[in-house]
């Protein structure tokens, strides 16, 4: 079972997720080939060094395009993360950007409930 989260690694992944959610938007979405990617979740690792990004896309049958344009620029978009951090962390962490499906899994039970 894991341990839950310390307040420093809960205070770490707010921040990484606000700064994330700004460079992505930033790029804006004819990067995403349209698609609306918004960063709805960070965990960090205990340590600060691994960070898992989930992020959901809108409309989600370009989700599989946008995730392999979001791992293509993985490094550029922990380089401008680092830039954002330098202040408050000694290390970027390694990211890694996961499909939040949430809304896919909340729109498919409305749409069971209304039939």
């Amino acid at each position: 079972m894991d341990k839950p989260a310390s307040t420093r690694q809960l205070k770490v992944a707010r921040e990484l997720q606000r700064d994330l959610a700004e460079i992505i938007r930033s790029r804006g979405m004819a990067m995403f080939g349209g698609a609306m990617v918004t960063v709805s979740e960070v965990r960090i690792s205990p340590d600060l060094s691994q960070a898992k990004v989930f992020v959901s896309i809108f409309p989600s049958d370009k989700a599989d395009a946008t995730m392999g344009i979001l791992n293509e620029n993985m490094g550029a978009i922990r380089g401008e993360l680092g830039r954002a951090v330098a202040k408050q962390l000694r290390i970027v962490p390694e990211l890694t950007f996961l499909l939040d499906t949430s809304l896919d899994y909340a729109a498919r039970i409305e749409e069971l409930l209304k039939k």
